[in-house]
């Protein structure tokens, strides 16, 4: 899904700004969180089902220690929802 998507699907929701968003923790509904943050990063797919996340330049440069390996070539910029739990 694309953030264009994610946007079009949202709007048709048509719900009042203050509506909690809920993640589910697995495809089968199998538990749910509460959505805790929305922060960009860099993604590297292994799969058409999972993937690594990678800190951005600017985060690992605000970071300003060696925390966080380099994204790969193959990495994209993607959006990361964490749930709280």
């Amino acid at each position: 899904m694309t953030l264009a998507e994610l946007r079009a699907q949202l709007d048709a929701l048509n719900l009042p700004g203050d509506t909690p968003v809920i993640l589910a923790t697995d495809a089968e509904g199998n538990g749910f969180s509460p959505l805790h943050t929305a922060v960009d990063g860099m993604y590297e797919a292994h799969n058409d089902f999972n993937g690594q996340w990678y800190a951005t330049d600017e985060q690992r440069a605000a970071a300003n220690d060696d925390e966080w390996d380099e994204a790969p070539d193959n990495a994209a910029l993607a959006i990361f929802l964490w749930p709280t739990n």
